[in-house]
């Protein structure tokens, strides 16, 4: 099968993912963000709160989906994270996959994975029971949100335009995410606040 047909067939079913993920309220762009307190991979609480005054990215994520394999395999996603982190920004990875779902991860197994991949997030999240990603609306891993430092969500949607799981797409790629962050970090606005997540679908509890 050719490679674009393959990323085709890959994207629509990512985009189906999105649809049929399980109905609940979103976050709205241009609001303030949910409020919420996690347990980072070290059985620390994080609340939204102890960053006010920072811009704040959630990732959304699951080790084992090949959607997020392709920005970590290629060091996309650590390198955003890296580029970010070191302007300020807090980068906040959040598992919200079930126990026995697929991407569970305990704390130990977040943080080898963290090592492994040389990823440069600020903290790993466990939203096991899922009542974080579903104040969002995450829907996909990954599914990204941008907040900025008065609380307001800025932007949700992909990391961006190229629904596949090709690492070679990521070149020609425009990223939303770095481009929220630019703007946001600016003082602007987002050009461009909302846009269709692609990826697996978040393996919430029932």
């Amino acid at each position: 099968m050719k490679r674009t047909t393959l990323a085709s067939i890959l994207g629509a079913a990512a985009l189906v993912a999105a649809a049929c993920a399980p109905a609940f309220a979103s976050a709205v762009v241009g609001e303030a963000a949910p409020a919420f307190t996690l347990a980072d991979s070290n059985g620390k609480p994080r609340s939204l709160a102890d960053f006010q005054g920072k811009v704040v990215v959630l990732e959304w994520w699951n080790p084992e989906c090949p959607f997020v394999g392709k920005h970590y395999g290629s060091g996309n996603m650590q390198k955003l994270q890296k580029e970010w982190t070191a302007r300020g920004v807090v980068w906040l990875t959040v598992d919200s996959s079930a126990v026995g779902q697929q991407g569970y991860v305990d704390g130990t197994k977040a943080n080898a994975l963290v090592k492994e991949k040389g990823a440069a997030q600020t903290a790993v999240l466990l939203d096991h029971d899922g009542k974080v990603g579903r104040a969002y609306g995450a829907k996909t891993t990954p599914h990204l949100f941008v907040i900025d430092g008065k609380g307001t969500l800025v932007y949700a949607g992909g990391i961006d335009d190229k629904p596949s799981t090709d690492q070679a797409d990521i070149a020609t790629a425009r990223n939303y995410v770095a481009a929220a962050l630019t703007e946001v970090t600016a003082g602007k606005p987002v050009t461009t606040p909302s846009t269709q997540s692609y990826g697996c679908g978040v393996k919430y509890a029932p």
